[in-house]
Parts: C-alpha cells; sequence; structure tokens
C-alpha cells in the first residue's frame, strides 16, 4: 500500500478556482480568561448564531427556536448522550397494532405554574400541534391522527398509516408537551411570549435578536440543575462569538464553522470540541434529462471526487465520510456498503463510454455559507473535463428553491444537507428518494417499494434488509454525488463541563460549572 499526501487547504482552493477565506480575530487571540474565577453557581452563557422565530413550540420547525425551548419544554423520549433513545415525559412505550402506540406516562410531573402533566395535557398537545388552524410547521406527525386518554398516565397515539419510528419523532420537534389550561386561560400569543413548561427552566425573559434568559426550575421532575441561570445570547459572527468567549462575555460558542473553530488555536483556557454529528451533505442530481440521466455518468462524477481530501483541507477533518446518505449512527446503515472509491482513470473511462469524453458543462447551485465545499467540489470535476459553474444564492434564496413544488428550481446539482435527527435512515430517505416526494429527482420503482416497506412496516429486521437493498441501489445507479456527515463543532471555556449528542441540541440540564 503506497502512502498518499492529500491536498493542502491552499492547493484545493486554487484548484478550484478560489482563494481561502480566514476569520481573523485579532488581538483577541491573545486575551487570556476571565473564566475559571466564576462561583459555580453563576450563570451559563451561550451564544447562539441565530435568535428563535418563536416560543410557541408547536409554531415553529427550526433548529435556533428548538435549542432554547428543548430547556424549557420536555419532550415524551429523549436522545441521551450517548445517542440512545430513552424515556423523557413518557417512561415507557410499545406498539399495540400496526396504527396504535402507547406511552405510559412519569407521575407527579407539573408544568412551572402548577398545572399537571398527565395523559390529557399530552393528548391536548399532539391534537393542538396536528390541528390545521394552528398551522405548525412541524411535519414528523402527519401521519398521526389523534390521541386518546387510556387513564390519567396512559395514553395512546393513533396514526392513518404505521409509523415505526413515531417513538423516534417525539424525541425532539414532535414530542413537546404544553399546558391545555395555561393556554386556554391566557391565549396562543400570551403563551408565546411567557411560555410555560415541564422543563428543567422557566422563562424569565427574551430581548429580541439580543437575548433569552431562563432560570433553574428548582421543581423540577429530574432534579433541579446546578446552574441558576442560562442565558442563550444571539451572535451571529463566529469571529465576535469567540472573542466573546476570550473576554468571559460567553461560556459556550455554539455552531462553529471549520474555519472559524481553527481560529481559537491553543489560547489557555479553552478548547474546540469536535463531536460526531448526523447532518449528511452531498450533490442532488437531476436524473431525468441531460447528461445525468445516464447513469454511467453519475457513477464517473461519484469516482471523480476526492471525498477524503475534501474532508481533510476544507473542513479541517471535521466530518466522516458516508458511503450514500445514510449517516453511520442511524438505523439502518449498512456497515458492509462501501464507499464509491476516488479513481479519475475510471471516471474518464466512464465518460467516454457515455459519450462524454470531452466532458461537458454543468451548473452547481449551493448557499453562499458552502462555497468553500461547492468550489472545492468544482475544482475535482474539473480534473475529469466537468465545467462546473457554481451558482451561490443567499441561504434565503436557496431554502425557498429547495422546499418549492419546481424540482429544477436549483439546476442540475445542488449541494445540501440533510438532518436525519431521529436517529433512522428513513429520515435521511423520506424527501429525496421516493420519485413522488418534493425533494426527489429520481424515479426508480424498485426504490419507491423498499421506501414502502421500510416506512410502512413496525418489524424491524424487515426495516433493516430494506435498508441494505436500498443502500446497494443508491451505490449502483449514484442518483446523489455522496459526500460525508459533518461534525459538531463548539468552543468552551474549561470551567464548563457538557457534552452535545449527534443531534446537536443544547440541552445544557446536565452542564456543570466548576471553579477550578
Amino acid at each position: 500500500m503506497s502512502d498518499r499526501v492529500l491536498p493542502t487547504r491552499r492547493d484545493v482552493f486554487r484548484i478550484g478556482g478560489l482563494a481561502a477565506a480566514t476569520v481573523s480575530l485579532g488581538a483577541c487571540a491573545s486575551t487570556k480568561p476571565s473564566g475559571g474565577q466564576a462561583d459555580a453557581s453563576a450563570a451559563l452563557r451561550v451564544s447562539l448564531a441565530a435568535d428563535a422565530t418563536t416560543l410557541d413550540p408547536h409554531k415553529q420547525g427550526d433548529l435556533p427556536s428548538m435549542n432554547v425551548l428543548i430547556n424549557i419544554f420536555d419532550t415524551l423520549t429523549v436522545r441521551d448522550t450517548a445517542d440512545k433513545l430513552v424515556g423523557g415525559l413518557a417512561e415507557r412505550w410499545e406498539s399495540k397494532d400496526d396504527t396504535t402506540w402507547r406511552f405510559h406516562l412519569r407521575k407527579n410531573v407539573t408544568f412551572h405554574n402548577g398545572e399537571p402533566c398527565d395523559a390529557a395535557a399530552v393528548a391536548y398537545s399532539i391534537e393542538r400541534l396536528i390541528d390545521p388552524d394552528t398551522r405548525s410547521p412541524i411535519v414528523e406527525l402527519r401521519l398521526v391522527t389523534g390521541a386518546k386518554v387510556i387513564d390519567p398516565h396512559t395514553v395512546d397515539l393513533l396514526t392513518k398509516e404505521p409509523d415505526p419510528i413515531l417513538p423516534a419523532k417525539l424525541s425532539l420537534f414532535g414530542g413537546v408537551i404544553v399546558p391545555p389550561g395555561y393556554i386556554k386561560e391566557k391565549g396562543d400569543q400570551a403563551f408565546a411570549e411567557h411560555p410555560v413548561g415541564t422543563g428543567p427552566f422557566t422563562f424569565e425573559g427574551w430581548q429580541r435578536d439580543s437575548q433569552i434568559t431562563l432560570k433553574a426550575n428548582p421543581k423540577y421532575w429530574n432534579g433541579k440543575p446546578t446552574i441558576e441561570r442560562l442565558t442563550f445570547k444571539v451572535m451571529p459572527d463566529p469571529s465576535s462569538s469567540l472573542a466573546a468567549l476570550q473576554s468571559g462575555e460567553v461560556d459556550i460558542v455554539t455552531g462553529l464553522t471549520p474555519d472559524a473553530a481553527e481560529q481559537l488555536g491553543q489560547a489557555p483556557g479553552f478548547k474546540v470540541v469536535t463531536s460526531p454529528g448526523v447532518r449528511t451533505y452531498f450533490v442532488s442530481l437531476d436524473t431525468e434529462e441531460g447528461p445525468l440521466k445516464d447513469k454511467r455518468v453519475r457513477q464517473a462524477l461519484n469516482h471523480a471526487l476526492d471525498v477524503d481530501a475534501l474532508i481533510t483541507s476544507v473542513l479541517n477533518g471535521a466530518a466522516e465520510r458516508t458511503p450514500t446518505l445514510i449517516p453511520r449512527q442511524a438505523f439502518g446503515f449498512d456497515p458492509a456498503i462501501q464507499p464509491i472509491p476516488h479513481d479519475l482513470a475510471k471516471a474518464k473511462s466512464l465518460l467516454a463510454e457515455a459519450g462524454h469524453d470531452g466532458g461537458f458543462a454543468v451548473k452547481l447551485s449551493s448557499s453562499t455559507a458552502d462555497k468553500d465545499v461547492v468550489q472545492a467540489i468544482a475544482g475535482q470535476l474539473a480534473q475529469v473535463g466537468i465545467k462546473v459553474e457554481v451558482e451561490l444564492l443567499d441561504p434565503a434564496t436557496f431554502k425557498g428553491r429547495l422546499v418549492s413544488d419546481n424540482r429544477k428550481a436549483l439546476g442540475a446539482m445542488y449541494f445540501v444537507g440533510n438532518s436525519g435527527w431521529t436517529m433512522d435512515a428513513s429520515s435521511n430517505l423520506q424527501s429525496f428518494v421516493r420519485h413522488d416526494r418534493r425533494q426527489s429527482r429520481w424515479n426508480n420503482p424498485k426504490a419507491d417499494e423498499l421506501i414502502d416497506k421500510e416506512e410502512q412496516s413496525v418489524d424491524q429486521e424487515m426495516r433493516g434488509q430494506a435498508f441494505g437493498e436500498l443502500q446497494k441501489m443508491l451505490i449502483d445507479e449514484a442518483p446523489f454525488l455522496y459526500l460525508y456527515q459533518a461534525s459538531i463543532l463548539y468552543a468552551v471555556s474549561d470551567r464548563v463541563q457538557w457534552k452535545t449528542n449527534a443531534n446537536g441540541t443544547l440541552a445544557m440540564a446536565t452542564a456543570r460549572l466548576t471553579t477550578s
């Protein structure tokens, strides 16, 4: 086996026709930390790249909002820091039949206002979320038709079709339980302005685009947090966030990019934590027309990519290669499936066989937030004669086109990330594979059949087999360019003890502050 030297970051950008940009902290890089001297009961201050959109948990569907709300509210199930699905407000659950899941609730749990959290509250919360009048953007409970109270601590969730991963869907957005009495008395607007949950922290105040402050719930069913006050500070600029960390203004900086994380360097009193994540990145291909209709061309493009070089030189190693669209932690991932190997000779041979010996021109769209990666991809594809025109769109425009009904709105190729936070392969495939789904650009009856099998059965062995077959098809048909699952990066003061899970959520109940 010969040693292969990976290109440097500079080499990758030179190939892609782009100079690498850096984030400068200026004089702040040498600032000594003021942390480490604070009392253990002091506030924990966490930076957020974006503010919450609303504090009504049923009327939001974005991670910045959920990162705050997960500290005020509880969900029926929870992902622990080992990524295992465990009990939240529900101690246990089981499937009663193909369309009924039964949840057994914890006893003696109350909302922050003293209202009981029981089966009636769970049923109210589920019915409120799925009610069209709520206008909830949360889609995970699309198969749920209602909830039925069995006794004060037992509730059934009913679905119109089998939903094998419903318990996992209730571990975040879909599983938040709200207080019926408080909402009926105060109304939706008052509830959004002063949210009341059962969670480890109670709401204290919200200065929009500035900060959200919470305080410890002394009556929390799982024990009062050791953090007395939790403050989320809205700081969109990563360099400003890191400077705030070093000056002692914040204790944790979240949502770091590899570029920004590199700037902290070896500053004493702080560290950058790289944690495995489940957000996968890939390039969607329009398989219905043009050169990409030929699977040999799609295979060739996959062979042309040196994904290991992208991870090392563009992402500073903060990612792990994925053979298809499924992250390694998800149920359904098949470790026997190997990534398509980097092989320029094979790529050129397949292109010639498909009648594109001289290559062809194609457009690759992405958000401006991902410009470094797509420029590097364009540079790699150029080595086999593919002339890539990169179209960079502001994030809002990119998302608007992505979720529109026009599947060609982003052109023949677009770079995208997808977070399968349920830790089940179904979440990674549901929008992009079956031909009638909004973001699918591949029509394969066998693939559709396998999607139906894994989505409609509660038999995990049968589902695992369907996922295995589907991954083999994804490799052979290559309707996407397969890339990586990104790591979660955050910077933290040495005085903080805390760990996120693969979903990257900011559940801070277990955080600790030290005095040394």
